[in-house]
């Protein structure tokens, strides 16, 4: 034993009492013997070391390093004295603040150990859970200085907490600072591993050394799969880093998203961390796709690793059947379990209670009680008020209540409007506005008000326009129709006012008029006047309020009849006599306070005593005082009033409870009651009180007391207990609990029926159908003493009030209606009514019932001293992806540290699953007092919720958990094997109907005759073969013809060229090339200029010299670190002999900037164009045939490959050719070009279209459109352009920059009805909001709504469609998502649940065939499947251009044949999913037009569960959860969907963003997010033509480089 060494009989006086306490505990089985042993041992540690020299039992330290620290349950100390070692030789003689911290409401020692032995399984497991990660910046100070004062904190605080339970404060810097020691950048917090460890820089070690081991398997080892495949995988993704170092940086950080930045994949540009100078820049062999993993030695994948340790092993086994992924219905409900406990008892009879007995003096009203003891016992006490200390402030006697009462009616009837009209008539409603210290003004209100026969309407003092639950108060008035409040002088100067003095209109709120109630203000009855008095009848009394779960006011309406009644069946249940003295501790606007304190009280000529909640905060013994000094006969408490006055009766010897014949427990239906009464009876048991005047009892508005028991005779034995099962509990079903000690539930029973009501239990939801015996069901009254209806709401009153319960076989059991109480329970024997439950606190979770209250008391048993704040918990449920998700939100502490906390959350969780069988969804903790509070102070719940789904909540700290409670996802889709032959594929097809996918444009045709190409103008057209000889032919033909106009930032025009002055620019450029040695024919130049002639001039010039030209992009001077190694990339990937350029670029490609990030010792040789001497080529290099390269085209796709492509002479003229005839262009033809002069369909239209087709192009710069946003469409509207081409950046730049500001445009004249086509090129599904929302916002100032349309190419073939003037307008189709994760197309109506609004790509160019494939069979698909589009061309092109020649890469993806169908033709593959819909417009022949839709990129398409989804799906759907979410873009991650969204609000939003963002997904895509990042705007990199390179950011995540805000792992 504990105390051996020590003598009991040396103890403090106070140490004894504890002993004695704890041996009467044990001895009445209150208390394990084990628990018996813990607390003794706690109680007598300080004297064992002092008396041994012992050290202390080491207390649990949050600090502690290594891999433990965040994860392993820490040993806990017992509950019921929650100091800690350090602040044990300072114990002050006020014990009874020790365990404030808790709401007591709940507490329960048994529970306690249960759910200790319940962690003390896990600790072993050392759930390896990985902590969040959070930037510094976001951790969020508790407004603790702005702390609401005591009085309106929760129902259960206690003040001085923290200086006793917590030991030393620290202050938040401290923890901060504790928290980040060893964390390497300051983007994390502190992580699993990073106490006095430091980052691997090598290649990473072996696995072991760098992730906690994982979890020890919770069950044996035979019944676990084979570790998963999910971790094998990630063990193999990693790859050594060349060099060591990690790859650079993404590429928009170092600068704001205006300058874009290509950059291809990481390996290649690899070597760049953060500080260092980088130097080569070719380590890598692979070109086109590298970078395909990550150093993983970073804290974020190691901190994935453990996420997917915590996933590894399923928690509780899935469920037998996974929900099928039916086509029309996504989950189906679980099979039942065989072993679900049903109920087996005989159907419940109505259980009656005893006749309410009729007593000869009985008022004939409730009035009539009051006329009498006003005039014949005058001067008896019908209250006495204390003040804030606990003293009598005044007494009110019978005399003056009646008085003061008949004033006041003759007033409201008589004196407020002028003298002619009269503002109150008999039946009128009318608010009563008194705080919860002045109970006088209140009785004297309400009973003013009954004898006036205006209908009172008690509310809570309104504190300011922000209260929890203000504007549905609004609505209860709005209900009743008050336009009037009653209030006193004092409250109404506390009233929120206006700057101009009035009372403040409060949110939602009806105007009111406000009456001051205050004796001076009344007038005084002239002597004939006698306030009428009825016999009690059905007319509404008063209107008492009530909030539903979902936070709506109701006003439950008592008739005078019902009123009178109940206070008779009270007075008869219990035994009130003539003269008593009841203290009341209960609010006395409402429920038992109001029943018993003001009205039956009254009925009986009891004096109560009134003992405001304030004095409860500051005395919390105060009401037993009052009970010891007055003698009193019956007590009104709550639980928590119980559990005070324990903590606190030390202070006070000689208090006696003899004189009490009833404590009455009004909360004794909360399950967790019984050990506060329990308790409360040990401790005071001493001081006189009996054991059976402790009397439960089960209220609600609606049916008001529903049932209490009555006063025992002494020596006879008490009542008995329940024991229950909370999985039987769950399921709705009785049992008593054997087995498993840690889930059984202890209930009390609340007594017997009420007399004169009839009871019984019929199921809670659909009809009201009787329960059997054994069975938890909604308690039913049938009374003349309940509430009539919810005042001016008839519908919702008929399913309340008036239900007449129904057999098994679905017939009525009577005619008389029966009220729902809202409270869950059964019958046990003896006819005593036990309650389990309130509908309101009801989550049914997949089919199963849990109740709130039974959460919050678990979540509070896990020793909550060191994290939450005053025992605030609020538990709800949200409705997510077809069933309800349990939400835990708890105030945390200012001084709790992050460990701490998430230390806290975990073990929450596994507490909560061990004994209640359920998965949390999420926890979230928020900084202490910002909870919206309800007016006595408790959480209210219902706005909580509110915060939570509309991402106002401002968590400081949240843990999610999807994984574990999502099981209904549907069934992952098995692939089939291909095992089915070509012939029966097109049979199948052929018999179903369905056509092979395939289009084709018109044909791009030949003219033989001479003379009409003349008179066409095309001669260069049929004639050249390449465009040098175009050049040189405009050039001789019609010399002064301008084909370029190049625009600044102002709309002036500083460059043009036309024909001539062009051919001579190419002229000088290509005899500078020829006359340097070392550049020879067919030799790569790299063109690094920015977008202009000179460029254009420049690819002119090497074609003339033979040369082949490569367009790059230049270096952004401002952020050379980000764009200049792809620069260098590519002129080393490319093998160029040389760089033309401008004097400012060559500059730049030589200063000690670029030195600091490539080596510039060996650029190849750079020519400055700027000034070039005046000289002709000997000769003009002509091709030997058309098949030779003429350019390459290099571009970073989206998935950060970095590709070049061979275009030959060839194809350039047939694209061009093809354009040509699509979009009409000849010579006296202007069109605008505002895109990207460097790859794919923006450089031919900025360089090479113009020369071949003769039109004049007018070039604006994207750029320009920085400092200028209405350069573009000014210029339209300028030269009245009919056709126009632009990019996605432009369009949103536009759209977001003068969609509000068309008025402007206007007013400047900016007019676009000229404009026939606007064209997106882009290489992406179409963007349909953009283009949509751009045509809508520019309708005003001209746009046609059918003017905008998009381009699609690809890099093996740069222009596949484009939709021109001639076609017919795109068709919008709407598809079903879940068919198109089937990679199967099902055409929906628009509106349709699931459906995606898809635009066909523009039309398909001349001379362009496509077929759907199947990318894994090659195969042709039907046009009813989602595939590769395969594309065959004269203007494909050639193949890759690549240092190594990868002949099998090249073939393909360029020269493919199809498995079957046509095996001859030659295609080339796109890399992009999509499908071929036969409209029902005709196309320029006549036929019916056959439309393309893209949907995305093959390569970026995420493979999980089985299905194929495109990540814009996803992101769209993210961008909708909250309005603070900018951009957002989704990867995988061996398979853990991760989220990165940018958050365009403050910072403590950001934690806000990871339950929507999970919650969107799950509901919209069937997904569970793994980890979501919230990161800063402009952190996810997006490449020139404004699309997301996703691969860059996941490589930059995995890296640790993303400096992110706040990194969540859900688990």
């Amino acid at each position: 034993m504990a105390e051996r060494g020590v003598d009991v009989s040396a103890l403090p006086q106070e140490v004894r009492e504890q002993l004695a306490e704890l041996d009467l505990e044990l001895s009445e089985g209150d208390i394990t013997q084990k628990g018996y042993e813990k607390k003794r041992a706690k109680v007598l540690a300080p004297y064992l070391t002092q008396t041994q020299n012992l050290a202390p039992p080491p207390a649990y330290d949050a600090q502690s390093p290594g891999p433990s620290s965040a994860s392993a349950p820490a040993p806990e100390p017992g509950p019921s004295n929650s100091s800690s070692s350090s602040s044990r030789h300072r114990r002050t003689r006020r014990p009874h603040r020790s365990s404030g911290t808790r709401d007591e409401r709940y507490r329960s020692d048994i529970h306690t150990e249960a759910v200790q032995a319940a962690l003390a399984k896990h600790k072993e497991e050392k759930m390896a859970l990985p902590m969040p990660t959070k930037r510094r910046s976001a951790y969020v100070q508790s407004p603790i200085d702005n702390c609401s004062p005591p009085d309106s904190s929760s129902s259960s605080d206690d003040e001085a907490v923290s200086s006793e339970s917590a030991g030393p404060q620290q202050s938040p810097d401290t923890w901060i600072n504790s928290s980040l020691h060893g964390s390497s950048t300051s983007s994390s917090a502190s992580s699993t591993l990073s106490h006095g460890e430091s980052r691997p820089t090598q290649a990473p070690q072996p696995q072991s050394q760098q992730v906690p081991p994982p979890p020890a398997p919770a069950h044996p080892p035979h019944s676990h799969s084979q570790p998963s495949a999910l971790a094998e995988a990630f063990a193999q993704a990693r790859i050594d880093p060349v060099g060591g170092v990690g790859p650079p940086d993404v590429p928009s950080q170092a600068q704001a998203r205006g300058s874009r930045v290509d950059l291809p994949a990481n390996a290649v540009v690899r070597g760049m961390s953060r500080g260092q100078s980088r130097s080569s820049m070719m380590e890598t062999a692979d070109v086109r796709r590298v970078g395909r993993g990550v150093p993983v030695s970073s804290r974020v994948s190691t901190k994935i690793q453990q996420l997917l340790n915590t996933l590894k092993r399923p928690k509780r086994p899935p469920l037998s059947e996974f929900f099928t992924d039916d086509q029309e219905e996504i989950v189906e409900v679980p099979q039942a379990d065989p072993n679900t406990p049903k109920p087996e008892g005989r159907q419940i009879i109505p259980v009656k209670g005893e006749p309410l007995g009729v007593v000869s003096n009985w008022p004939p009203a409730l009035q009539a009680a009051l006329a009498r003891w006003g005039a014949t016992q005058g001067k008896s006490p019908a209250l006495t008020a204390l003040d804030i200390t606990g003293k009598p402030l005044y007494t009110l006697t019978y005399g003056k209540l009646w008085s003061r009462s008949v004033k006041l009616a003759y007033t409201l009837l008589n004196k407020l409007g002028t003298k002619n009209e009269q503002i109150l008539k008999p039946g009128d409603r009318v608010a009563l506005v008194y705080p919860n210290s002045d109970p006088g003004m209140f009785w004297v209100a309400f009973y003013g008000c009954l004898l006036a026969e205006v209908i009172p309407v008690p509310i809570e003092v309104p504190l300011s326009r922000k209260d929890a639950g203000s504007s549905q108060v609004g609505f209860l008035l709005g209900s009743c129709g008050v336009g009037l409040a009653l209030t006193s002088e004092v409250c109404l100067k506390g009233l929120p006012k206006t700057p101009t003095g009035e009372i403040l209109q409060f949110k939602g709120w009806p105007r009111l008029k406000w009456v001051v109630t205050d004796s001076k203000y009344l007038t005084k009855p002239s002597k004939d006047w006698q306030p009428h008095i009825p016999t009690a009848n059905t007319d509404t009394a008063y209107i008492e309020y009530k909030a539903s779960k979902e936070g709506t006011v109701m006003g439950v309406a008592v008739s005078k009849v019902a009123m009178l009644t109940h206070c008779q069946a009270l007075t008869q249940a219990c035994n009130y006599c003539e003269g008593e003295t009841l203290v009341n501790v209960l609010d006395f606007k409402k429920d038992m306070g109001l029943w018993h304190g003001v009205l039956t009280s009254v009925m009986n000529r009891i004096h109560t005593i009134s003992v405001p909640y304030a004095v409860m905060k500051a005395c919390p013994l105060s009401w037993v005082q009052r009970v010891h000094i007055h003698k009193a006969r019956v007590a009104l408490v709550k639980c928590r009033d119980l559990h005070w006055a324990m903590m606190a009766h030390r202070d006070q010897r000689d208090t006696s409870l003899a004189s009490l014949r009833m404590l009455i427990v009004a909360d004794g239906a909360n399950p967790w009651s019984v050990s506060s009464c329990d308790a409360f009876l040990n401790v005071f048991q001493a001081h006189g009180l009996k054991p059976e005047v402790i009397c439960p009892c089960a209220t609600s508005p609606e049916a008001m007391t529903v049932a209490i028991r009555r006063p025992g005779v002494p020596g006879a034995p008490l009542p008995a207990r329940a024991v229950l099962s909370m999985t039987g509990l769950s399921h709705g079903v009785i049992r008593v609990n054997t087995e498993d000690k840690n889930s059984a539930l202890t209930v009390q029973d609340v007594g017997h029926v009420m007399p004169g009501a009839l009871m019984c239990i019929v199921k809670p939801d659909g009809p009201p159908m009787l329960c059997k015996t054994d069975e938890i069901g909604e308690i039913v009254v049938n009374s003349r003493a309940g509430g009539n209806m919810y005042y001016g709401l008839h519908g919702v009153t008929k399913n309340t009030f008036e239900v007449i319960p129904v057999n098994a076989s679905g017939t009525p059991i009577g005619e008389i209606p029966f009220v729902r109480s809202g409270l869950l329970g059964f019958v046990g024997p003896g006819s005593l009514i036990f309650v389990v439950g309130k509908n309101e606190g009801l989550l049914m979770v997949s089919g199963r019932r849990h109740n709130a209250d039974d959460l919050v008391a678990t979540a509070l048993a896990v020793e909550p001293v060191k994290t939450v704040y005053r025992g605030r918990i609020a538990v709800f449920s949200v409705t997510v992806f077809y069933d309800e998700r349990i939400v835990i939100v708890a105030e945390q502490r200012p001084d709790a540290s992050e460990e701490d906390s998430f230390q806290w959350m975990s073990r929450v969780l596994q507490a909560i699953d061990s004994i209640h069988q359920v998965g949390l969804y999420c926890l979230a903790l928020v900084p202490a007092n910002t909870l919206p509070k309800t007016p006595l102070g408790g959480i209210h719940i219902s706005d909580t919720k509110q915060l939570f789904l509309e991402g106002a909540l401002h968590p400081c700290n949240i843990l999610m958990c999807p994984h574990t409670c999502v099981t209904n996802m549907p069934k992952p889709r098995q692939k089939q094997p291909v095992g089915v032959g070509p012939a029966s594929i097109m049979v199948g097809n052929l018999v179903a109907g369905k056509r092979i996918a395939q289009a084709a444009g018109r044909d791009l045709g030949l003219i033989e005759d001479q003379d009409l190409v003349r008179k066409l103008c095309m001669w260069p057209t049929m004639m050249h073969q390449f465009l040098t000889e175009a050049l040189q032919w405009r050039a001789q033909t019609d010399p002064d013809h301008t084909l370029y106009v190049l625009l600044n930032a102002k709309g002036v025009a500083i460059c043009t060229a036309t024909c001539v002055q062009l051919h001579k620019r190419a002229e000088k450029i290509a005899a500078a090339l020829m006359e340097r040695s070392g550049i020879n024919i067919g030799e790569n130049v790299v063109l690094l200029y920015p977008p202009g002639i000179d460029l254009i001039a420049a690819f002119y010039g090497c074609l003339y010299a033979g040369c082949i030209p490569v367009t790059v992009r230049p270096p952004h001077p401002q952020n050379l670190s980000a764009t200049l190694p792809t620069v260098r990339m590519i002129i080393d990937v490319s093998k160029a002999a040389c760089i033309l350029t401008t004097q400012v670029l060559t500059k730049i490609l030589r200063s000690k900037e670029a030195a600091a990030t490539v080596n510039i010792k060996t650029w190849p040789i750079i020519i400055d164009t700027d000034d070039l001497p005046r000289k002709r080529p000997p000769t003009i290099y002509k091709p030997p045939n058309a098949e030779m390269i003429a350019y390459l085209d290099f571009s970073v796709s989206t998935t950060g490959m970095l590709t070049g492509v061979k275009i030959s002479h060839a194809a350039v003229s047939a694209l061009c050719r093809s354009i040509k005839l699509q979009c009409e262009l000849y010579s006296s033809r202007q069109i605008t070009i505002c895109l990207d002069p460097y790859c794919g369909l923006g450089f031919v239209l900025w360089c090479l279209a113009s020369v071949y087709s003769g039109h004049q192009s007018i070039l604006i710069p994207p750029m320009e459109l920085e400092s200028s946003l209405t350069l573009w469409l000014g210029t339209l509207s300028q030269y009245r352009i009919r056709d126009t081409f632009c990019s996605y950046s432009v369009m949103e730049l536009c759209t977001k920059g003068l969609g509000g500001q068309t008025d402007m445009l206007k007013a400047r004249g900016v007019n676009l009805s000229c404009v026939r086509s606007c064209v997106v090129v882009a290489e992406e599904r179409p963007r349909l909001a953009l283009t949509h929302s751009f045509s809508k916002l520019f309708k005003d100032i001209g746009l046609s709504m059918r003017a905008v349309s998009t381009a699609f190419g690809s890099r093996v073939n740069l222009a596949i469609c484009l939709q021109g003037t001639t076609g017919p307008d795109p068709s919008t189709v709407y598809v079903d998502m879940k068919s198109l994760r089937h990679d199967r197309v099902r055409l929906v109506e628009r509106g349709a649940p699931q459906s995606l609004p898809l635009v066909e790509s523009g039309t398909i160019l001349p001379g362009v065939r496509v077929i759907i494939v199947n990318p894994e069979t090659r195969g042709p698909l039907g046009d009813s499947h989602l595939g590769e589009i395969w594309v065959n061309s004269p203007h494909n092109a050639t193949g890759y251009y690549t240092i190594y020649g990868e002949e099998n890469l090249q073939a393909d993806h360029f020269n493919t044949k199809l498995s079957f169908g046509d095996p001859q033709t030659l295609w080339a593959r796109t890399g992009y999913l999509g499908f071929v819909k036969r409209t029902e417009l005709t196309d320029s022949s006549g036929d019916r037009h056959d439309a393309l839709f893209v949907v995305g990129s093959l390569d970026e398409t995420l493979e999980l569960r089985g299905l194929r989804y495109h990540p814009i799906d996803i992101e769209t759907s993210v961008s909708r959860a909250h309005r603070s979410i900018g951009e957002s873009a989704v990867f995988t991650w061996t398979n853990l969907l991760v989220v990165v969204a940018e958050l365009c609000g403050s910072e403590q939003d950001a934690l806000d963003l990871v339950p929507l963002v999970t919650n969107v997904v799950l509901e919209e895509h069937h997904l569970i997010v793994g980890v979501v990042v919230i990161v800063d705007p402009g952190v996810i990199p997006i490449n020139s033509r404004g699309e997301k390179q996703r691969m860059h950011l996941r490589d930059s995540f995995l890296a640790d480089q993303l400096d992110p805000i706040y990194v969540a792992y859900n688990m």
